[in-house]
């Protein structure tokens, strides 16, 4: 039954989607057009296209899709339980120790390959 709904809804897809392109064609043309006008009305003019091009992309059923996926993402990041300051303290801590604790290793063994390669010499 869902997949009648999204071959009915998704029947005029290919024309929302080549309407986007067209718009990012215009955006981007339009910008070398006009070139020498001012940077602030290019960009204004460049973020109405976007948010045109956006709002039509939003109703094609992959744009349907991709809008649940981000309100899913976004519920399952409320539910993330982030570190406290003092934890992300001392796990950076404890990163910065080991990486020059590894610097220091790896520095003494290659002065000790390199004494002996010259020894060698």
């Amino acid at each position: 039954m869902s997949s009648n709904i999204d071959t009915v809804d998704g029947r005029f897809d290919s024309v929302k989607w080549a309407f986007v392109i067209l718009l990012v064609v215009v955006g981007v043309t339009g910008n070398l057009y006009f070139s020498a006008e001012s940077l602030l009305y290019r960009v204004l003019a460049l973020l109405v296209l976007a948010g045109v091009a956006g709002f039509v992309a939003l109703q094609t059923v992959k744009g349907k899709k991709f809008s649940v996926l981000l309100k899913e993402a976004k519920s399952e990041i409320r539910k993330v339980v982030w570190p406290t300051r003092q934890e992300l303290t001392q796990t950076t801590m404890i990163v910065i120790v080991f990486v020059l604790v590894v610097a220091l290793m790896l520095w003494g063994l290659d002065s000790a390959v390199s004494w002996l390669v010259s020894g060698l010499i």
